[in-house]
């Protein structure tokens, strides 16, 4: 067998078991329905509050890039579950996003995310309460 051939079937079996692993771990943290559907009723708040946090100069460089990577990966057709798959093929995206704002959260701080939010106190509430931002 050529190693060109032996170098492509490596690269598949290694992406197949990233995916599998995200995979576990994205069931692992799966939210509970009533989560999910507070999720989602604060999405256009959320994708707003992503881009503005991205776009902001004051943040560390590695928060910016890590936030834009994440509307590239939320603008991308194909995802990690796919969406027709009842409740998780929402939830990988609702859990990712949750991971990128904690991580946010530790690197630059709540003020933030509270300073960049665009809607209303109560979803601010509802959005710590799901990412744990508050703790």
């Amino acid at each position: 067998m050529a190693w060109w051939w032996q170098t492509l079937i490596g690269a598949g079996v290694a992406i197949l078991l990233i995916w599998t692993a995200l995979l576990i771990a994205l069931l692992a943290a799966r939210p509970g329905p009533a989560q999910l559907k507070e999720a989602l009723r604060l999405l256009p708040d959320l994708i707003r509050l992503l881009h503005r946090l991205a776009r902001d100069p004051e943040l560390p460089r590695g928060v910016r890039i890590r936030l834009g990577l994440l509307l590239a990966y939320l603008a991308f057709p194909i995802d990690l579950i796919p969406d027709f798959i009842p409740v998780l093929g929402y939830a990988d995206d609702a859990i990712i996003v949750t991971a990128v704002l904690r991580s946010t959260v530790r690197r630059a701080g709540l003020e933030a995310v509270r300073k960049h939010w665009p809607g209303t106190d109560d979803g601010f509430a509802a959005l710590s309460r799901l990412t744990g931002l508050g703790r």
